[in-house]
């Protein structure tokens, strides 16, 4: 019997890594850390020993005594491990930005998970997440893999569909929404309501609010449509629903359904940025320069406040949580990408889905969620479809499949433009499109 449990972090390099540090300390009795891989790739190097030299300050700082190492090989840092956290950025922020700018060349929104950037970040990155998974097969089986990287729901999709690991995907969108509706509620504690999210991943509607053994949707939707949504991320800039869409949606919907709802507004918004301050990625790739200046500090042993603007504010309460939710058997309700399983009517039950599910030691249950109106269900399936084309695509390469997956997404118009979008996301990194090369 271990004394102790073997975590792996792939994608150690990230900024956000501060913040999963600070989840293992805040839950040290939860979750007996033992050992602590942190893994990435030769250009991820240096940030990963910076983050390395902060994690070992931090945990010092806290009195824990856990064994810290780095890797650029997945090898020996998966044998034997019990959680794996997945946060790689296949291609780095460079991808992210050149994804924003073919995008917006073309007419279309630039964003890393939605509309053809999402497509492109999902063709680099569900190949290498399907190497690991079959590493963790041979290397860790009874390994629990805890997917944050995103496009989440169809990198965790391609993983439940093509290899025997247990995964579940991640993402503190939903618990962005939670505090923001406890807010709203004026409630001190979130345990006080209950809250069902059903939906995909950056595709999420809440469909309940118990509070108090009453429903409390319809109060807070008509609280939402007084002003700005405060139920969105801090990297976010603020906005309104327009208010019909909230009144007639009976639904809250997450601030990325914006992208559909209101497109227009945000290819503009958008095109706006890219000539002054930047693409979302550039402006992000700025901050991280500012937060390793932080990390280097020697002084440093705690997650400074200015990671929150980097947009991964309670990823800890996410991942964390979900590790500690399993380890001990906690059965609570978590918002979680996993298989349907029937919890959405009209959907495939195989397919990933995100929504509440109570968290055991065998994983998550799905909720079963009341049926979606037709408009919204007829969105979610053209959605899953499209999600479903694109991890066929990136394993095989066809470019026919690609561009049936692409046609598919409202965000992407179709015809010549499409084609010369494809081929330049395609030839932008071909080390990781090879197979469609």
């Amino acid at each position: 019997m271990k004394n102790g449990l073997k975590i792996v972090v792939i994608g150690a390099g990230s900024s956000y890594t501060p913040e999963l540090i600070e989840g293992l300390i805040q839950r040290q009795h939860e979750l007996p850390l033992r050992e602590l891989w942190l893994v990435d790739i030769d250009d991820g190097r240096e940030k990963m020993e910076i983050i390395a030299a902060l994690t070992r300050r931090m945990l010092a700082k806290a009195g824990l005594a856990v064994r810290v190492e780095t890797r650029l090989e997945r090898e020996e840092a998966l044998r034997g491990a019990d959680y794996v956290c997945s946060q790689f950025r296949a291609g780095c922020l460079e991808a992210r930005i050149s994804d924003e700018r073919i995008s917006l060349k073309y007419g279309l929104i630039g964003q890393e998970t939605n509309g053809l950037g999402g497509f492109a970040n999902a063709c680099r990155t569900i190949p290498i997440a399907l190497q690991i998974a079959a590493d963790m097969e041979r290397l860790c089986p009874d390994a629990w893999l805890l997917n944050f990287t995103n496009p989440s729901g169809m990198v965790t999709e391609a993983v439940l569909r093509h290899s025997k690991i247990k995964a579940v995907g991640l993402c503190n969108v939903p618990v962005i929404m939670q505090k923001g509706v406890a807010t709203l509620l004026e409630s001190r504690d979130e345990q006080e309501f209950i809250m069902q999210v059903a939906g995909l991943n950056h595709f999420i509607f809440v469909r309940q609010i118990q509070h108090q053994g009453k429903d409390k949707l319809g109060e807070v939707i008509a609280l939402l449509a007084q002003g700005p949504d405060p139920l969105v991320p801090r990297n976010i800039p603020p906005f309104a629903w327009p208010k019909d869409l909230l009144a007639n949606l009976g639904m809250i919907p997450c601030a990325y359904l914006r992208y559909y709802y209101m497109s227009d507004d945000i290819l503009k918004q958008e095109l706006g940025e890219a000539s002054g301050e930047g693409t979302r990625g550039e402006v992000v790739k700025a901050i991280e320069q500012q937060l390793f200046d932080l990390y280097r500090n020697p002084d440093l042993a705690e997650k400074p406040k200015a990671l929150e603007g980097r947009g991964g504010q309670y990823y800890s309460e996410a991942a964390c949580e979900l590790m500690s939710a399993i380890h001990n058997d906690k059965r609570i309700i978590m918002h979680v990408n996993t298989r349907n399983n029937g919890a959405i009517n009209g959907l495939p039950d195989e397919c990933a889905v995100e929504v509440s599910a109570l968290i055991t030691k065998s994983g998550p249950l799905a909720l079963n969620v009341a049926p979606f109106p037709q408009d919204t269900l007829r969105l979610l399936q053209l959605m899953k479809e499209f999600e479903q084309l694109t991890i066929e695509a990136a394993i095989t390469g066809n470019r026919h499949t690609a561009w049936r997956a692409l046609v598919l997404n409202p965000l992407i118009t179709s015809g010549s433009r499409l084609e010369q979008a494809l081929d330049e996301v395609i030839a932008a990194h071909p080390d990781l499109m090879s197979a469609f090369h």
